[in-house]
C-alpha cells in the first residue's frame, strides 16, 4: 500500500498539465478509489470491476462504474471516452503468471485506445508495452514493486 500511495502521488504531479480522466482498474474495497478522489478532486474517475464489494462510501455512481470483465468493458470505455485518459491505475493481477501474461497482453492494446499522449499507466504488475516509457519509481519504492509508464504520442 505504501508503494502504491507513493506512485499515485508522484503520478498526480506528473500529469498536472495533462488533461483527462482517471481510470481505476479493480475497485476492490474502494481504498484506492477513495485516494484517487482526494488526489484528483476535479477529474472524472471511472472504475472497472467484476462485482462491487466496496464500502458504500467508496463506490462511484453508475455513470462512472463499468461492471464486468475489464477486458470486455474497456472497448465500451474507449467508445465513450476516446483517447482522453490521463492516468490508468491497474490492480487486477491474479497472482498466476500464465494467466496474468494473457490478461496483460490483451490489456495493453486496449489501454492504448484510451490513454492520451503524455498520460500515465501505473500497475502493480509489469506490462508488456514496447511503446510506453518506463519511469523511475519514487524514492523508497523498491524496483519491480510497482511500475510506472509514460504513454507516447
Amino acid at each position: 500500500m505504501v508503494a502504491q500511495r507513493a506512485c499515485l502521488e508522484a503520478a498526480a504531479r506528473l500529469i498536472d498539465d495533462v488533461p483527462g480522466a482517471i481510470l481505476e482498474l479493480g475497485l476492490g474495497n474502494g481504498r484506492t478509489y477513495d485516494h484517487l478522489r482526494t488526489l484528483f478532486p476535479s477529474r472524472e474517475i471511472f472504475v472497472f470491476d467484476r462485482q462491487i464489494a466496496a464500502h458504500p462510501d467508496c463506490i462511484p455512481d453508475d455513470g462512472h462504474m463499468f461492471l464486468g470483465e475489464v477486458i470486455d468493458r474497456l472497448p465500451d470505455a474507449a467508445a465513450r471516452l476516446g483517447k482522453s485518459v490521463a492516468l490508468v491505475h491497474s490492480d487486477i493481477g491474479s497472482g498466476r503468471p500464465e494467466t496474468d501474461a494473457i490478461l496483460f497482453g490483451r490489456l495493453v492494446p486496449l489501454l492504448g485506445d484510451l490513454v492520451c499522449p503524455g498520460g500515465l499507466v501505473l500497475s502493480d504488475q509489469e506490462l508488456p508495452a514496447d511503446r510506453w516509457q518506463p519511469l523511475p519509481l519514487p524514492d523508497g519504492v523498491a524496483a519491480e514493486r510497482y511500475f510506472m509508464y509514460r504513454v507516447g504520442g
